[in-house]
C-alpha cells in the first residue's frame, strides 16, 4: 500500500481513505498480503486528475460509478465533445480461465511470471477468471512464446516498452498541455475536443514511423555485425 501511494503522489491515509469510500477497487489478496496493480495507480491518478479541476469526492464516486455501469460520462461531466474522455485505445480485454491461460503458455505460467503480468498490469483477477488487458498485446506474447522467446523474457521487454510508450504519451501531452489547453478558453471544450480528434491519428503516424526506422537501423546494425564475425 505504502509503494502504491508513494507511485501516486498521496499519502496512506489518503489513500486508506479512497477505500473505505470506496473509489478504488479492493485488492487482490493472497492470504493476509494485497496485491495491487496498474488499474489501481491509473484510478488514482484520474481521482487526482478530477480534484483538480475542482470535482469533489462525491461527484469522482458518481462518475467513477458511472464509468463501470456504462454511462456517458462525457455528459456526466458537462464536455462538449466526446474526444475528451474517449479512451484512445480500442483494446478488447480477453476473459481466460487458468487452464486456458496454462495452454497459451504450456509450462511457464509460474507464480514469477504471473506476478509480473499483475505487477505490468497485462492480467487481473475477476472470480475465478483472468482478465487480459488487451487481446493485441495477448496474442503478440502467445506469439513470441510459441517462436522460441521465454515468457519471462516476454514480460521483462514488456516493461521496458511499457516505459518508453509512458514517454512517448507524455511527450504527446506536453504538445496538448502548452499548445491546446493553455490557450483555449474555459469553456472551450469543443476546441479542446476537435484538437485531440486530430492529435489522435498523428500520433499514431508519428510513433509507427518512428518506429519502423528505428528497427530498420537496429536490424541493419544486428546483420552487419552478425556478418562481421563470419
Amino acid at each position: 500500500m505504502a509503494e502504491l501511494a508513494e507511485e501516486a503522489g498521496i499519502t496512506v491515509r489518503t489513500l486508506r481513505f479512497y477505500r473505505e469510500r470506496k473509489l478504488i477497487p479492493p485488492p487482490r489478496r493472497e492470504g493476509r498480503i494485497a496485491w495491487y496493480g496498474e488499474h489501481h495507480l491509473a484510478r488514482l491518478r484520474t481521482i487526482g486528475a478530477l480534484l483538480e479541476r475542482g470535482h469533489t469526492l462525491g461527484g469522482i464516486a458518481e462518475l467513477l460509478a458511472a464509468f463501470e455501469c456504462g454511462r456517458d460520462v462525457g455528459e456526466l461531466l458537462g464536455l462538449a465533445g466526446a474526444a475528451i474522455t474517449t479512451p484512445w485505445s480500442r483494446e478488447t480485454a480477453v476473459r481466460l480461465t487458468p487452464e486456458e491461460l496454462a495452454d497459451r503458455f504450456e509450462g511457464q505460467v509460474t507464480p514469477e511470471n504471473l506476478t509480473a503480468a499483475l505487477d505490468i498490469g497485462y492480467l487481473a483477477a475477476d472470480g475465478d477468471e483472468i482478465v487480459h488487458v488487451s487481446g493485441r498485446l495477448l496474442d503478440a506474447s502467445t506469439t513470441l512464446v510459441r517462436d522460441g522467446v521465454p515468457l519471462a523474457a516476454v514480460l521483462a521487454t514488456a516493461r521496458e516498452v511499457r516505459a518508453h510508450a509512458d514517454a512517448l504519451a507524455e511527450a504527446f501531452t506536453a504538445l496538448i498541455r502548452t499548445h491546446v489547453l493553455a490557450g483555449a478558453a474555459t469553456d472551450g471544450t469543443a476546441e479542446v475536443s476537435e484538437a485531440l480528434d486530430r492529435l489522435r491519428p498523428i500520433a499514431k503516424t508519428v510513433v509507427d514511423a518512428e518506429l519502423s526506422l528505428a528497427m530498420d537501423r537496429r536490424v541493419r546494425a544486428e546483420l552487419q555485425a552478425w556478418l562481421s564475425g563470419h
